[in-house]
């Protein structure tokens, strides 16, 4: 055998062929994708070359890896780099098209255990930058590039209030590019829910900022560089009144009259950058 053939081998091996959707790990990972939550036992679905090795990257736990049948080069590229303990699946094209929710997948899927984090892992990290809070948001691309921007500029992490998508939806996973594995986002399940959430923050000296398109304090003006949390509303309603009496301030981003306004993900990701220009300003030059 030939050196070349040598990882195809090896990948092919190792790959345990399933029929039809009866097997217990292709109905979690089809119901996990269909439900967008976690399996019974505490995983999340993601599909695609890119994800799964973010994933790997990252130091997430997989379960179980699934491989399209005709994707035999994702197998010998990323089998190496899975750990022999891992549940390895080959899947006919047809069910594993059936099971994920991509309308071009390409061929690789699996099941992880993400990072767990709570607020009190949140506020150790109030130095890194502000704290996210998403209040009602339901577009998964929009949440998915908050993620994003939110590593990429600096965030202490994301809480998601009642009504914000969940951050295992396959779009918002393939949005963050990753981002959702290594950043802190927890949701707010307690009995006083974002209420609940405002005032911890506040009793830990968290400045709460909402955000607005039309009125408030100048972005460029706003005191972005101590403890905060910035509030994005929905896309139709923004933030629920009963949050926005709880506000310490209010921003706005600057733009020009004939935009309406700005879409959650851009408004976001301007405001963490503008509060990562602020920090770096501050910082003394050694």
């Amino acid at each position: 055998m030939s050196r070349a053939s040598e990882p195809a081998a090896s990948a092919q091996h190792r790959l345990r062929r399933i029929e039809g959707r009866h097997n217990a790990l292709v109905k979690e990972l089809h119901q996990a994708f269909a439900h967008a939550e976690l399996t019974d036992e505490g995983e999340c679905a993601i599909e695609g070359v890119r994800i799964v090795e973010e994933a790997i990257r990252s130091g997430l736990r997989f379960r179980a890896i699934f491989f399209r049948e005709s994707a035999q080069t994702h197998a010998e590229r990323i089998l190496p780099q899975i750990g022999a303990h891992v549940e390895t699946l080959s899947l006919p094209d047809k069910l594993f098209d059936s099971v994920v929710p991509s309308e071009t997948p390409q061929g690789v899927a699996a099941l992880v255990r993400l990072k767990e984090f709570s607020l009190n892992d949140v506020l150790e990290r109030l130095q890194v930058g502000p704290i996210i809070v998403a209040a009602g948001l339901q577009d998964p691309g929009n949440l998915g590039t908050i993620l994003r921007s939110a590593e990429a500029f600096g965030s202490a992490g994301v809480i998601l209030g009642e009504g914000t998508v969940s951050p295992f939806n396959s779009k918002v996973i393939r949005a963050s590019a990753g981002s959702v594995f290594r950043l802190p986002v927890i949701r707010a399940k307690t009995a006083g829910g974002l209420d609940d959430i405002c005032s911890k923050l506040r009793t830990n000296g968290v400045h709460l900022i909402a955000t607005s398109s039309h009125k408030g304090t100048p972005l460029d003006q706003a005191p972005l560089t101590g403890p905060a949390a910035i509030f994005i509303g929905s896309e139709g309603a923004g933030i629920p009144k009963s949050l926005t009496s709880q506000m310490d301030n209010t921003v706005a981003i600057p733009h020009s009259p004939q935009v309406e306004s700005l879409n959650a993900g851009i408004a976001a990701s301007i405001v963490l950058y503008e509060a990562a220009r602020q920090r770096r300003d501050v910082t003394p030059q050694l």
